[in-house]
């Protein structure tokens, strides 16, 4: 079987069998790509493997491509960078359980995104690593995530107006059909595209100010793209933050 390296950022992962798990990473070098990794849960050794596979961690990886083009399979797989605060502490980890299941319904493309993949790769590095604005990280998260999957608005912010979800711009009338962020969230919205994670510290929005722009943020995903209103961290991540 043919052989390439990569890096990724695990999505999701299903059990199969007794020892067996299929997982599913973002990668580098093929997009959206899934993998059997078996003897993950035996008790010959393996086990530790376990570890590596959580929500928004990072591997390395050598694969080996599937001559029937099924699920390809690791060679050898490390951690990509040690996480030194996600997995410890409970903020950090939910929204990584977020992120990674936003990725997971979103994503579906089996080609290589470098931006995508870097943005992806960056912000668990920055997230990892952030000590302001925790609370808000997903709301930039998916802001900028929007960008790339080609969902922004399609005009200049204008002070006190709407956002439009369904034409993607904004407009100083209220808009007759439902589809709408409100003037707060449209806001939200064109500050967090424009801005980098610096800004997250100085944002001071309430827990009522949060709740409404994720969902504002959900909504337009979801108007566009199937798969977002399936999210089911976002109970979790609602009670946390």
């Amino acid at each position: 079987m043919k052989s390439y390296k990569g890096r990724g950022i695990v999505l999701h992962t299903l059990k199969y069998g007794d020892s067996s798990m299929i997982v599913y990473l973002l990668t580098d070098v093929g997009g959206r790509r899934s993998y059997m990794v078996q003897g993950v849960r035996s008790r010959n050794g393996h086990g530790s493997k376990l570890g590596l596979f959580q929500p928004a961690f990072p591997v390395e990886f050598e694969g080996l491509e599937s001559p029937t083009r099924q699920m390809d399979k690791f060679k050898e797989v490390r951690s990509g960078f040690v996480l030194q605060n996600l997995p410890f502490d409970v903020r950090k980890s939910t929204m990584a359980l977020f992120m990674a299941e936003v990725l997971y319904r979103l994503v579906r493309e089996c080609e290589p995104d470098e931006e995508l993949f870097t943005f992806v790769w960056s912000s668990i590095a920055a997230l990892d690593s952030l000590e302001e604005g925790i609370a808000d990280f997903h709301l930039w998260f998916l802001a900028k995530l929007s960008r790339l999957l080609g969902f922004f608005p399609g005009n200049d912010y204008i002070a006190d107006s709407w956002f439009d979800i369904r034409e993607g711009h904004y407009t100083p009338l209220r808009p007759v059909h439902p589809h709408i962020m409100p003037p707060d969230d449209a806001r939200l919205l064109d500050l967090l595209l424009s801005s980098d994670i610096r800004c997250l510290g100085h944002l001071s929005l309430n827990r009522t100010q949060r709740v409404s722009f994720l969902n504002a943020m959900l909504d337009y995903l979801s108007y566009h793209l199937d798969g977002v209103g399936e999210v089911q961290s976002v109970r979790i991540l609602r009670e946390v933050f």
